[in-house]
This record gives structure tokens, sequence and C-alpha cells, in this order.
């Protein structure tokens, strides 16, 4: 097993599954369809949409045989690492669901109904740094419109935020901005002609903190013309937590923005657009702005989202994860692919990190591994062929059970059937396959009662209920 990727034990799963089935449910709620995209796809797809840092992330796969033979020797003696890939490596893993998704929509436009909702669930691969709460391959769950700019969109997404979490019991805040507006504010402080730079550095305030942010303005060579301001963390800290904690609604926020900002009206639409979508949760605590949230793909155009854990909630003090989903309008990214230019907006959810919080906060409901009902036990050759027919018995009655295949001590039944959260076992002789009467023992305490198949099929659907 690599570093940065995990094996997952059968409970393990039947959690995982438990979280991306509570979100397939709320995306098919919503309207949402379900498709599939190959795991690898062209770099030329994948180079250039996730800024400077998301490209030197990208896993890239070798050519297959001899995949130095094309490179130009003053090519390979150069040691240039990005003109050698050019040459030995076609293709790599997708990064994120969003970019395949774009090149989905245009070479199957002529097959696609617009507006376009789809949802995706499957791994990516970031060649990133594992630590705790991040790893090298992770699932996301991705929901996504193509083909519309109507607003409309980022508030059903939102709400779509706040049905997920809330079927999950995660205590969570959604962190709304405007790319635009976080132009306003590089602009605010002299970055407007370095704004890709600025939003990669500013992305990473809940990390390093704002004299973090400071020294790595200073450090990137990128100049301001406020100079005073931008190189001073504390009026970075006050600029953000005033525009937070100022306002009493969305739309004293959106006076306020724009009083800022009154210089460049031409811009004010664009905190008209935040309005629009805020104002449908007005009063709803767990929507909350934040001016230097960034998302720092390249793509996104619009309205952006992070969703991090509620660290006003007792039990999430001391969780230290990031954002567990996020997104973002993109009006441009289907145009690369030689399509049309179809705007887009769409939301990702991180399942690795969503399971690591319910794990820590023990929200996983205890029924979630419950799969096999009952275990039934052979005591010798002569019965194992009736036995199994009963078991068939069960199971085309819809009843999940098993069959024990070793010849053990029964401690060791009562040891595989805990171990597999399965609730009863049944013995089976010679009396049993004679009379047709089963003694069915309570693992946990050790009861028993006696049932024919058919009564016992009854016990165990009403034990489902």
């Amino acid at each position: 097993m690599s570093k940065g990727t995990r094996d997952f034990l059968p409970r393990e799963v039947a959690k995982r599954n438990y979280i991306s089935d509570t979100i397939k449910t709320v995306f098919r709620n919503y309207g949402y369809e379900q498709i599939e995209t190959p795991a690898i796809e062209r770099l030329e797809t994948l180079a250039g949409k996730y800024g400077d840092e998301g490209d030197k992330l990208l896993f890239k796969i070798l050519n297959s045989g001899d995949y130095l033979k094309e490179v130009p020797d003053e090519i390979l003696t150069s040691r240039n690492s990005a003109q050698v890939t050019k040459y030995i490596a076609e293709k790599g893993l997708r990064y994120d669901l969003t970019v395949p998704l774009a090149r989905y929509v245009v070479q199957h436009q002529g097959k696609i109904a617009f507006p376009f909702k789809r949802f995706h669930i499957g791994p990516v691969w970031r060649a990133d740094r594992p630590q705790k709460g991040r790893y090298q391959e992770f699932y996301q769950c991705d929901a996504d419109v193509i083909g519309s700019r109507w607003l409309w969109s980022e508030v059903e997404l939102t709400h779509i935020f706040l049905d997920v979490f809330a079927a999950l019991k995660i205590p969570v805040k959604v962190q709304i901005n405007h790319r635009r507006i976080l132009y306003l504010i590089a602009k605010h402080y002299g970055y407007e002609n370095h704004f890709k730079e600025f939003s990669t550095i500013i992305d990473k305030l809940d990390k390093i903190g704002y004299e973090g942010v400071v020294n790595e303005l200073k450090r990137s060579g990128i100049s301001a013309v406020n100079v005073k301001e931008s190189t001073d963390g504390n009026d970075l800290s006050h600029f953000r937590e005033g525009l937070m904690s100022s306002h009493k609604s969305w739309k004293d926020l959106t006076l306020r923005l724009k009083d800022i900002f009154k210089d460049w009206q031409e811009e004010h639409k664009h905190i008209d657009e935040l309005y629009h979508v805020t104002r449908n949760f007005e009063g709803n605590p767990l929507l909350v702005f934040n001016p230097y949230l960034a998302r720092g793909l390249d793509y996104y155009t619009g309205i952006i989202w992070e969703v991090v854990i509620d660290k006003s909630d007792e039990r999430c003090v001391n969780l230290s994860l990031g954002s567990i989903a996020s997104g973002g309008r993109y009006d441009n990214l289907t145009e690369v692919f030689g399509g049309q230019n179809m705007s887009g907006v769409g939301i990702s959810f991180g399942i690795e990190r969503i399971y690591d919080v319910m794990e820590e906060l023990k929200l996983f409901p205890e029924t979630i591994v419950q799969g096999v009902k009952v275990l039934f036990v052979p005591r010798e050759p002569a019965v194992e062929e009736f036995t199994f027919k009963q078991v068939q018995t069960l199971r085309n009655a819809g009843v999940s059970a098993e069959m024990f295949f070793n010849y053990v001590k029964k401690q060791k039944h009562y040891e595989y059937a805990t171990a597999k959260g399965i609730s009863f076992i049944v013995e089976v002789g010679q009396d049993e396959k004679a009379t047709g009467i089963f003694r069915v023992k309570d693992v946990s305490t050790q009861q028993e009662q006696r049932r024919s198949t058919q009564e016992l099929i009854e016990l165990l659907k009403e034990c489902n209920n």
C-alpha cells in the first residue's frame, strides 16, 4: 500500500457507503443524475486548470514501452522535468471530478439535456504530502449544473450542503464568497495585477494565519500600491473580522460592501449576485460570509463555498480538519475543450474528511454494519446439504444468512458471529434435519428459542424493523 492511500475493512466500507448513500439520496431528491468518467485523462485535459500549485500535484502516468526513446538528447540532459514530461507522459490520474465533467459535456453535448444536473462519486488523486485528513487517493462526491447562469442553482446547491450535513448530523458552517469580491479586496490592497498570486496566498489563511499570509505576500515579490495596509497583519485581520461580524443581515452586508468599493460600481453586480443567493437564508446561522475565501482553483469565477466544522460546538473544539466540502461557479471551463461556453456551478463533498469527523464524533448509527442476520452451523457433514438449503430459503425470502464452513469449537462460532455483527446462531444436526425445528441462539444474550424455518424468517424480519 502506497503512502497516502488506505485499505478499508468491511466495517469501514459499510460506514463509507452510509456517507455516500446519504449524499446520493439528497442529490437525487434535487433531480441530479449519476454519471461516470475514467480515472485516467490526457494530461493536456488536466494541466493548466488548477493553478501552478495544482499542476505540481498531478499524478502522471509514464508512457508504455521505452518511454525515454522519443526524448531529444538536449532535453534529457537539461534535467528540466517539465520539458521531459511532455515526451514521457501523455496521461495522468484525474485531480478532481470537475475538469473531467467539462470534457465529458463537450464530448457528449448532443446526447445531454440542458441544463445538465449531474452527480458523480469516485476516487481522485493528488501528489500532496500525506497528513491527517489529507490523502493522495481520496473520494469526492460532486453535484454540478451545466448550461445555466441562473443563480437559483447556487441557492439549490447551498440547500444541498445544509440537507446533507443535517442528515449526517455533522455541525458545520457553510462559508460563502464571490471571486469578484475577492478581486475587489485584492484591488483594495493594490494586488489587482497579481490577483492569481494574491488569491493563492490568501487561501492559506486558516492554515498559516494572518502573519503567515503577510510574510508570503512579501516573499512572493509582487508589489502592492497600499504597501502599509497590505503588509500589516492586523489590518488584514481587522478588514475580514469587521466584514464578518458587523452586518446584522445579508442586506446590511450588501450595502457595506458597496460602500467599501464605491469607486468600482461596475463590480456591484457581483455583490448583488451574492445577495441574491444569501437572502434566501436570512436568519440561518449556518451560512456565513468569509471575504477571504478564495478556493485556489483557477477556474472559479463567481459564487464560491467552503464547508467547515462548527468550532462553536463543544464536541468539535479539538478537531483540526480543514474544509469537508466546497464548490463554486465556473464560467469558462467547457470553452477550453472546444465546446461552446456553457456556465457551470458545482459542489464537492470529501468522503475521507467526513468519515474522520463522524468517527471522531461517534455519529455513525450502531446498526450501520449489520449485514448477515443469522449464522447456520452444521454439526456434521451429513447435514451440510440440508443446512445449505435452509440458508438459501432465508436468502430467497430476503433475509441475509450465512453458513459456517469449518468444524471448530463452539466458541469460535460466537467469536466469528460477534466480529461480523451477526445476531443469531443456528446449529443444525440430525434432529433439526428430521423435525425442521431449529434452536435459535441470540449471540448477545445467549437465550435460545425454537423456530421453524418460516418462523425464523418472521423473527429476523421483525428484528430488521
